[in-house]
């Protein structure tokens, strides 16, 4: 027996008193937490050692930059690895000080798990459109924060808040992706309207559907994201101009290395 408010209760009235507690969920219909933020966190600071490893070994650069070349020669996961390193220390303290203002909160509004979804998919989103069509190289985690900048939109709609200072963060950015030079605007837009639509999924689907249409909807952003991928390292391999060669690649990022990393 176990002592309760009033007298005692066996061990299986607790089990299912407990059983019977539903767990509180958050607008996005992920389980509710009492420390919001902590993958937020991790990610920030996941990155920061990242980019202390790319000063003190270039060779992590050359292995998970999104390369077009590599990625169409085989090496697919520089399209997710690419947001754990960064151009110059203005480029990381940049990114992880905006996903540090606003990636805490819409932790706390979607929960975790959801959260990692929109990250990841975001930024797979943003690598795909920038493979395709960007500049052939890139670095860096804008893509997936520009992602979640679209869920920071939505959720403020879906809440009743003040839409326009998260349209003006996004607006401000963007113009900012498309007037500085070398920035990759095609990965800033992949993952802005990934990021959207995704969350759209999460905030808005019926309670009874939303784990369903959660999963539905990062499926089908994830199979578009990889069709994208496909299509055009059939490409590049139909040219015979543009044959991947990783070894060629590799050595091209060599000499790279000291711009990449500002030094």
């Amino acid at each position: 027996m176990t002592s309760a408010a009033v007298g005692f209760q066996c061990p299986e009235c607790l089990r299912e008193g407990r059983e019977t507690v539903r767990q509180p969920r958050t607008v996005g219909g992920g389980v509710a937490t009492n420390n919001g933020g902590i993958v937020t966190r991790g990610i920030v600071a996941l990155t920061v050692a990242f980019f202390v490893l790319q000063i003190l070994t270039p060779a992590i650069t050359r292995a998970l930059a999104l390369v077009d070349f590599a990625v169409a020669a085989g090496e697919w996961w520089r399209l997710v690895t690419v947001v754990l390193v960064h151009a110059s220390v203005l480029h990381v303290a940049f990114n992880m000080y905006a996903l540090w203002l606003v990636g805490q909160q819409i932790e706390i509004w979607l929960g975790r798990t959801r959260f990692i979804a929109l990250y990841l998919v975001s930024a797979l989103a943003g690598s795909a459109l920038s493979y395709m069509f960007g500049q052939g190289y890139s670095v860096g985690a804008s893509g997936a924060i520009f992602g979640v900048f679209g869920a920071l939109a939505v959720l403020s709609r879906r809440l009743g808040y003040d839409m326009r200072p998260a349209v003006a963060l996004i607006a401000i950015n963007l113009v900012l992706s498309f007037t500085i030079p070398g920035i990759d605007w095609h990965a800033h837009v992949g993952g802005l309207v990934a990021g959207t639509l995704l969350t759209i999924a999460f905030a808005y689907s019926p309670p009874r559907l939303r784990t369903v249409g959660a999963v539905a909807t990062s499926v089908v952003l994830v199979a578009v994201c990889l069709g994208m991928v496909v299509v055009h390292t059939q490409t590049i391999k139909d040219d015979p101009r543009q044959e991947p060669c990783v070894e060629q690649v590799h050595a091209c990022l060599k000499q790279l290395d000291t711009n990449v990393l500002g030094l």
